[in-house]
């Protein structure tokens, strides 16, 4: 047939040599499935074989899958090899001649023999993988039938369906490997198709862990919860459970870069880039550490500075004050030594960095004096106890409850709930309403007919009543007199010593205490009086009063 085509030149010949080979390798497999599907027939008809006819069929199934499929792949391999050639400049009718010359006498008979064993090794592994399907639907049922894990059915039967089909596509690529060693392919086949199994197995098995992380690690809190709970841990445990799903992040992210080792190292010219891989599992291992190590210092800074339930109110606000700045202090220094572990895990020296980055802020101080004025009036605010959280203090146009107390800044919520974010190097002036105690200073109009001398009686009374009902007041009202002539009223001022930071609240209630005694004995509280005249067009003239009540002071 190839001194048929001597006469043609050019690519013509070529693809003529390309058809003919893969016409060859088209009626083979066709003969192989009339030999098969004939083997077939013969075995159907012995009657003791016949109550197998349901499992021949899917056998029979089976085996003109695999012929189809090796079919594909000689017709594929049989374009790929031609093209290389045409590429090289090759001549394919040539090469194709030569190749022809070299085949020894046996090597139709060791093709034959290699196709049969190709065979065989279809059938046992279409019983492999039946036998694996089963072993598998076993282990679901009894992971089904386990207490902690009823309650991530279709989970599991996701799992163990992806696990079916990852088994099954992996003993196939394995028969693919098997059969390019016993048919007569090119060397390199086997070792190609053995690195599409890794490159695959690797992928296919990371992405089973990856979806099925949350079913595991959930399953693992509920064992821990089950077995573990122990009522001196429940604060450890309710602290760091919080850290579940950065574990589940970390894991993922473990799982994808060793995915992506893998598959580099299988790859020749990109290997060299697999030596990473380890280096950042170990960074990702480095931060999660890290966040752990935080959240306990975090946890003992805690349970350190809670101490005893009798501690006074202005201890527990010191705790409260120096609490976050022993945190942002611990979780800088373990970050730190994070980063520098990082360093040192992908092989490079910190030092160098550390020195220029000790240069580069000592530049970038000089024009950060602000910051470091605001920093150094922190430290002063909180070792010289100027005021701690939840003191009521006023500097500035800022007054209200302090929120927080930071290296950089102070927060202060006002009592309309307007928050002030105040720079520590810019506070100057402060007034702290909650040292040791504080006035509820109330200023009360009477008329100018009223009797001063049962102003203060009731006064005094109501001043009594209030120590007794409310408890944040320390000593009885003092009433420190006549304060003002008014236009319409006369100004008597009252000073109530209460605890720190509740003169607003003691204000409020000493006020509603005072008018319903002033009700009650008859005394008048007077408002500001006007009288408006309008001359109308007729000469009448009608008057209309307006009048409104004067405003207490903010207390």
């Amino acid at each position: 047939m190839l001194d048929a085509l001597a006469g043609i030149k050019g690519l013509y010949r070529d693809f003529a040599v390309i058809g003919g080979e893969l016409a060859i390798v088209v009626v083979a497999l066709l003969l192989l499935d009339a030999v098969v599907r004939l083997a077939f027939r013969r075995l159907d008809a012995i009657p003791p074989l016949r109550r197998f006819q349901g499992r021949a069929k899917a056998l029979r199934r089976s085996v003109r899958w695999a012929l189809f499929g090796a079919g594909l792949l000689l017709c594929a391999a049989v374009a790929a090899y031609n093209g290389l050639l045409i590429y090289r400049g090759v001549d394919v009718f040539t090469a194709t001649r030569d190749q022809f010359a070299r085949i020894p006498p046996d090597f139709w008979k060791q093709l034959g023999i290699g196709a049969a064993k190709v065979v065989a090794l279809v059938i046992a592994a279409r019983l492999i993988v039946r036998w694996l399907r089963k072993l598998i639907g076993v282990l679901e049922g009894r992971a089904m039938a386990f207490e902690q894990l009823r309650a991530n059915d279709e989970a599991i039967t996701a799992f163990f369906a992806a696990l079916r089909r990852i088994v099954s596509n992996a003993i196939w690529l394995s028969l693919l490997i098997v059969a390019s060693g016993l048919l007569p392919f090119p060397a390199a086949v086997p070792g190609y198709l053995t690195i599409a199994l890794n490159i695959y197995l690797a992928v296919a098995l990371g992405l089973l862990l990856v979806h099925t992380m949350a079913v595991i690690i959930d399953s693992l809190e509920a064992l821990s919860k089950k077995y573990w709970y122990r009522e001196g841990y429940l604060g450890w445990y309710e602290r760091l459970s919080a850290l579940v799903p950065l574990l589940r992040r970390c894991l993922e992210y473990v799982i994808y870069v060793a995915v992506a080792t893998v598959v580099l190292s299988q790859l020749q010219f990109i290997a060299h880039l697999a030596v990473y891989g380890p280096k950042v599992v170990k960074a990702i291992g480095i931060v999660f550490l890290a966040k752990v190590a935080v959240e306990i210092a975090n946890l003992l800074v805690d349970r350190s500075l809670s101490g005893e339930d009798d501690a006074s109110e202005v201890e527990r606000q010191r705790r409260l004050t120096i609490g976050p700045i022993v945190k942002s202090l611990l979780g800088t220094t373990v970050y730190f030594v994070a980063f520098v572990l990082i360093l040192r895990a992908f092989d490079l020296n910190p030092l160098p960095i550390l020195a220029g980055a000790g240069i580069l802020g000592v530049v970038i101080g000089f024009g950060a004096q602000p910051l470091i004025n605001d920093v150094v009036s922190g430290f002063f605010i909180l070792f010289e106890n100027l005021y701690l959280v939840g003191d009521y203090m006023e500097t500035g146009n800022a007054r209200g409850t302090v929120e927080s107390i930071a290296l950089r800044t102070t927060r202060i919520r006002d009592p309309n709930g307007q928050v002030h974010i105040l720079r520590n190097g810019l506070i100057g002036e402060v007034v702290n309403f909650s040292k040791e105690y504080t006035h509820a200073v109330v200023e009360v109009g009477v008329a100018y007919e009223s009797d001063l001398n049962q102003v203060y009686r009731v006064l005094g009374e109501v001043g009594s009543q209030f120590q007794k009902e409310c408890a944040d007041v320390l000593e009885p009202t003092q009433i420190r007199g006549l304060k003002d002539f008014g236009d319409s009223a006369l100004l008597v001022r009252t000073v109530t010593r209460v605890k720190p930071g509740r003169h607003r609240q003691a204000g409020f209630a000493l006020r509603k205490l005072i008018k319903e005694a002033f009700d009650r004995e008859g005394i008048e509280i007077p408002f500001a009086q006007r009288v408006v005249s309008f001359k109308e067009a007729g000469g009448r003239e009608t008057f209309e009063e307006e009048g409104s009540a004067p405003q207490p002071e903010d207390g």
